[in-house]
């Protein structure tokens, strides 16, 4: 009988508990469910509870006070002022305001830049053809003085470039056969340094008049001239004293010709016929007859017309 009453009452408390489980499992639940679900929207329950607290009246004295956020304080301040709000606007405004003239002030600049820039490249363009322009004209004008040259002039100019291109001692016997103003023609479109080395192997007297002359002459159709009128002079003063010292400048004139090349001597002479022909003649005239083959071969590759002509003088022909 004990034991059954003892039996009843452990079941009756058993049942209390299970009663007392069953009511507090919801309730626990449920109080974590809304603290999980305040933490996510970030609730600030803390400071939500002290202030109820701070309501009651004896409570009040045991609680402390709520922690207070500056952010909303201020904005809660800038909520209950409609004039700082319209002042923080303003500011706002004002402030956006000058970064945009700014902004605006920069990109004018660097517009004002661009266009100088492109002023200035046009400028450089505009020069630049300008001075293409001028050069094309200075081309024109030296392409049409080549053309207009005169053959007589470009035949000296020629003749000289070959007399400088030989050795002075060479150049010099033979430019000595030549009238004095030859020489001077010859010499006035020659280089100073080819005129002093082939003046230096003159004869003294011949060298000094040259000088002479070179310091008087003025313009190449004078020269020209003088030149062909000193030549006639000479071919129609020929004497028996003449004919003698004739002789010895022939046997200058032998030497020379056979201890130059061929070719060399061909091209001087192809030059000199266009000046002197009786000269080239009387050159041919004094050389063996082995040197004058070879010069007439070599001649006969510059010019066959002229070297025809030469061979006709040399027969007897006019």
């Amino acid at each position: 009988m004990a034991n059954n009453q003892m039996e009843l009452e452990d079941e009756g408390s058993a049942g209390k508990f299970e009663r007392f489980l069953f009511l507090m499992i919801p309730i626990i639940f449920t109080l974590v469910l809304l603290g999980v679900l305040l933490t996510l929207f970030n609730m600030d329950i803390r400071n939500n509870v002290l202030e109820i607290a701070n309501k009651i009246p004896v409570v009040e004295k045991w609680v402390p006070e709520p922690a207070t956020d500056p952010d909303s304080d201020t904005a809660g301040e800038t909520a209950d002022d409609p004039q700082a709000e319209s002042k923080e606007q303003a500011a706002s405004s004002e402030s956006t305001i000058k970064e945009l003239k700014s902004q605006l002030n920069a990109q004018a600049a660097q517009l004002k830049q661009a266009e100088e820039d492109k002023t200035s490249e046009a400028n450089k363009a505009e020069a630049l053809q300008k001075q293409i322009d001028g050069m094309k004209e200075e081309a024109a004008a030296v392409a049409a003085t080549e053309e207009d040259e005169d053959p007589y002039l470009k035949q000296v100019t020629d003749l000289a470039k070959l007399y400088a291109g030989m050795k002075a001692s060479k150049a010099a016997p033979i430019m000595e056969n030549l009238t004095t103003d030859e020489m001077v023609q010859i010499f006035s479109v020659m280089s100073n340094a080819s005129k002093t080395a082939i003046l230096e192997k003159m004869d003294p007297k011949k060298a000094a008049d040259v000088s002479i002359k070179l310091k008087e002459t003025t313009n190449s159709t004078d020269m020209a001239i003088a030149a062909l009128q000193s030549r006639l002079k000479q071919d129609e003063a020929g004497t028996t004293t003449a004919a003698a010292s004739a002789n010895l400048d022939q046997e200058k004139l032998s030497q020379t010709f056979t201890s130059m090349p061929a070719a060399d001597a061909a091209t001087l002479l192809g030059s000199m016929y266009s000046i002197s022909p009786d000269k080239v003649i009387t050159i041919l005239n004094t050389v063996s007859d082995t040197v004058r083959s070879s010069i007439l071969v070599e001649m006969t590759k510059n010019d066959s017309a002229q070297t025809a002509k030469i061979v006709n003088r040399l027969m007897g022909g006019k």
